[in-house]
């Protein structure tokens, strides 16, 4: 016979969010975008109407777990000393730690929340290559989209490596990129 166990109604609300977001963040790192709805309920010790109360569908999930991945984008695109570098090397470290950051980024065609996220990441790409143009860094015809491009590359490559291989592929592809950017 099964225990059932004790409601703790809507005290648990916000507790319940929070372990939802924390198991999809596990999920999405080692199963990518498309991760199972009911294991990342089941990890998080709740059912799935829990989950849908919380997270109406997989992209609102999805959301409030890589809304710390873009706040932390904006965040160092902010910092007057970062450069279009930096924040490569800080899209491609949250690539390397969840895949399913860049799949729920190409989904994007799909749904207008995912286009303002993917807008807002484009966005501090562009404002970091103008710089890096006006440096003589970067190629005069390389776009915003051009990045993004390459970071889905990077990221193709990534989702059929081994997490543990990541970081020096990323380094690696990187490597073979940066001269088709720079000139």
């Amino acid at each position: 016979m099964r225990t059932r166990r004790e409601n703790r109604g809507r005290n648990a609300a916000a507790a319940n969010r929070v372990a939802l977001i924390g198991a999809a963040r596990e999920q999405f790192a080692s199963e990518g975008f498309d991760a199972s709805l009911s294991a990342i309920a089941r990890q998080a010790g709740v059912g799935q109407g829990s989950l849908y109360r919380h997270f109406p569908d997989r992209v609102s999930l999805a959301l409030a777990v890589f809304d710390d991945n873009v706040t932390a984008l904006e965040a160092l695109a902010a910092t007057p000393a970062s450069t279009l570098d930096d924040l490569l090397a800080l899209i491609t470290e949250q690539t390397a730690a969840s895949v399913a950051f860049i799949d729920m980024l190409h989904a994007s065609d799909e749904d207008p929340r995912l286009r303002d996220v993917v807008g807002r990441v484009r966005d501090l790409l562009d404002g970091k290559l103008r710089a890096a143009r006006h440096d003589g860094r970067i190629r005069p015809t390389v776009t915003a989209d051009d990045l993004l491009l390459a970071v889905r590359m990077v990221a193709g490559l990534l989702a059929k490596s081994v997490p543990g291989e990541r970081a020096e592929l990323a380094d690696r592809a990187w490597a073979m990129l940066r001269p088709a950017i720079t000139g």
